[in-house]
């Protein structure tokens, strides 16, 4: 077993999930970052992870080169260097490929899934307006704050802090409040907001006062968030993604919505104008701060309430009670929605069932579990809604299988 430090020549193989590539040496797998598949590199281990099943390691020399490297956009990207993003050193579109690979990955290895099958067509990792060819996007950026006081970002896998004196990735206005010059003694990081409505927030932690509201703007409707809270940090991520989902629920003047992890209602809002005040809207969050901002932000709507219950209890309950409703959306945190949520989910038989996922090996593993219950995949668009990293967007609509369709047949496994 090689120790950290030790330096290894390494044939790079295939992007894996987690922006890394994967390699071998001496049979083991290596998981070796800055790199692309094809190159050859002198890589640096760092450590092993699944107790010693694997070597990790930052390739520190590139000796041949793959089509689309190109060189960094960021000064403090690089092996040892700022860990928030993975792929400062591939052009863009090939960032793209890279994605979409992991997702056929995901989806073949955990739902046992052909999904370009399963569609009909590629998949194919789609840009969303508001970024600078990749940069300027992260709307809300959290600083550590190292102990001299001096705020940065960490080191991957580490709780050391990298001073830096811009983040290319973050919005202007972010990096423009100063906080990237300031002192900050005693804190353990320092959260800076910059909303579509208002000027931006520099928020410290722990916060010695209430954490401050702000407002987005998405089309027509104005939402109010906790500072702190849960929103999307790409400009032209919220409006995308409620689009999307309305495109794909089509939901129908009359009809009952069940919006799980609905957080301050960005999903209930738009679907609430779409059924109508004969339809429902029901926002089930856990979040007591977020459910206080919903209630506010679907005020216009009476037909639409928000919910304070865990949403693993909401569901199972209304299963209990035979409980139906025509559409569906989840939009769980990286961890996916798990089988018994899924379960509880198919069991109110929606027509319809849009997944909004930030993690695309959980989303494999929730559709391999809807598989289970009669539901498969319709329709699957990816989003990079975070360039430069190895984080991706999908949202996927189900559908119940057609009567007769058996077992995991209905989704193209083998």
């Amino acid at each position: 077993m090689p120790d950290a430090g030790e330096e290894l020549v390494l044939d790079v193989g295939p992007v894996a999930h987690g922006g890394h590539c994967v390699a071998r040496h001496d049979g083991q797998v290596v998981f070796v970052r800055h790199t692309l598949p094809g190159e050859r590199v002198r890589a640096r281990v760092t450590g092993t992870g699944g107790g010693g099943r694997f070597l990790r390691a930052d390739a520190v020399e590139v000796l041949t080169a793959a089509p689309g490297r190109v060189p960094p956009r960021c000064p403090f990207s690089g092996p040892g260097r700022c860990g928030g993003c993975d792929f400062q050193h591939v052009a863009l579109a090939t960032q793209r490929e890279l994605l979409a690979d992991v997702v056929r990955e995901q989806f073949t290895r955990l739902a046992r899934t052909d999904v370009e099958a399963l569609l009909g067509r590629p998949v194919v990792v789609e840009p969303v307006p508001g970024d600078e060819d990749g940069l300027r996007w992260r709307t809300r950026t959290e600083f550590a704050v190292g102990p001299d006081g001096r705020p940065g970002l960490r080191v991957h896998r580490s709780h050391e802090v990298v001073p830096v004196t811009d983040c290319p990735i973050t919005d202007r206005r972010v990096v423009g409040t100063g906080v990237l010059e300031g002192d900050y003694p005693g804190l353990t990081s320092v959260d800076v907001v910059a909303p579509s409505v208002g000027e931006p927030v520099v928020v410290p932690v722990p916060a010695e006062q209430p954490v401050p509201v702000v407002h987005e703007q998405v089309g027509e409707h104005r939402f109010s968030v906790s500072a702190r809270g849960f929103w999307q940090v790409h400009p032209g991520a919220a409006r995308t993604f409620v689009d999307l989902v309305g495109r794909m629920l089509q939901p129908r003047t009359g009809e009952r919505v069940l919006d799980l992890y609905a957080g301050v209602g960005l999903f209930a809002a738009g679907l609430a104008e779409r059924v109508g005040p004969s339809g429902s809207v029901v926002a089930v969050e856990g979040d007591r701060v977020a459910v206080g901002l919903a209630r506010e932000n679907l005020a216009t709507w009476p037909w639409a309430r928000a919910r304070r219950e865990r949403v693993d209890r909401a569901v199972a309950t209304m299963a209990r009670r035979r409980i139906r409703v025509d559409t569906v959306v989840l939009d769980p945190p990286r961890t996916g929605a798990g089988a018994a949520v899924v379960r509880d989910v198919a069991s109110l038989r929606p027509r319809a069932v849009a997944y909004v996922a930030c993690d695309p090996a959980a989303l494999a593993r929730d559709v391999a579990a809807f598989d289970a219950h009669g539901y498969v995949v319709r329709d699957l668009r990816v989003l990079d809604a975070f360039p430069m990293t190895h984080h991706v967007e999908c949202i996927a609509l189900l559908e119940p299988a057609p009567r007769g369709a058996g077992g995991r047949g209905r989704t193209g496994a083998q």
